[in-house]
Formats: structure tokens, sequence, C-alpha cells
């Protein structure tokens, strides 16, 4: 079964990696631990409902367990990852959405696909500065001339 345990918003990652520790040091069986991104403050525990409560018995930033299991089809779209299709040439001009850099402006200096990140040379500063960004952080502005 699928346990919801509630938890301080922002600190899903790090009750998780409790809750492991944890179940590894007590013997505590559990199959799963899921904390999809855009739900902020709960994680889903996939075990027993005793073995859950006992794993979360003390964690500091833990709010509660949600007693009433839930069905896998209920976070399924969670499950599936997101596809952000976004076209990248060297040369463009883009904005920062996200992150320590938000707001600036920059210039595309690599891309690399795999990675997911790209790499651009900061506008409004001094000294250009190369930073590598995650595409997902990125909107592009205007596109490179041919």
């Amino acid at each position: 079964m699928i346990y919801t345990v509630k938890t301080v918003v922002g600190r899903e990652n790090l009750v998780a990696d409790a809750i492991v520790a944890k179940a590894k040091a007590e013997g505590i069986i559990l199959q799963t631990i899921i904390h999809p991104e855009e739900i902020k403050g709960y994680l889903f525990v996939e075990g027993d409902v005793k073995e859950v409560e006992r794993a979360i018995q003390q964690l500091p930033h833990v709010r509660g367990l949600i007693k009433k299991p839930i069905e896998l089809n209920q976070i399924q779209k969670y499950l599936q990852p997101k596809e952000v299709v976004v076209e990248l040439d060297i040369g463009d001009l883009v904005e920062v959405i996200g992150g320590p850099f938000k707001n600036e402006k920059g210039k595309v200096t690599r891309h690399d696909k795999t990675k997911r990140e790209c790499t651009i040379e900061l506008l409004e500063v001094a000294v250009p500065i190369p930073v590598t960004v995650s595409v997902e952080f990125i909107r592009v502005l205007e596109k490179a001339k041919k």
C-alpha cells in the first residue's frame, strides 16, 4: 500500500533521506519513497502502515501520516518524466527565469542536450561570466541570426 507522509514544505528530500537511513538502521521494510517535485509538503511511501509509522516516528520535519492508502493511479501522472522541448542554438539571446541568476540576460555559448543544460555568458555584467544553467530555467528572447 502507498501512504502519504506530510512534511514541512521544502524539506521533503531531507525527510526522504532520513526515512531511508532509519529504515536501514532499524531493519524497517519499505518498498519505495516518492517525492514528486510538483507536490510540496508531501512524500509517498510504499509499505505496511505499521512500518511506515515506525519509519517516520520522531523524525524532524515530519508533520504526520495520512493513514488512508492511495492508489498508484492517483499519483501515476507524477511518475511520468516531463519532456520540455527547448530549442537552443549557440548565440541565442536568453533570459534566466529561475535560480540564483533569475532575470539575468545572456548569450548561449554551449548547449548540452543530454544533460539538459546550457552555458550562457551573462551580458549585463562588467566582466563576461560563463554560467551553466538547466534549460528549464531558460527562456529564449531572440534567436541567433543564421
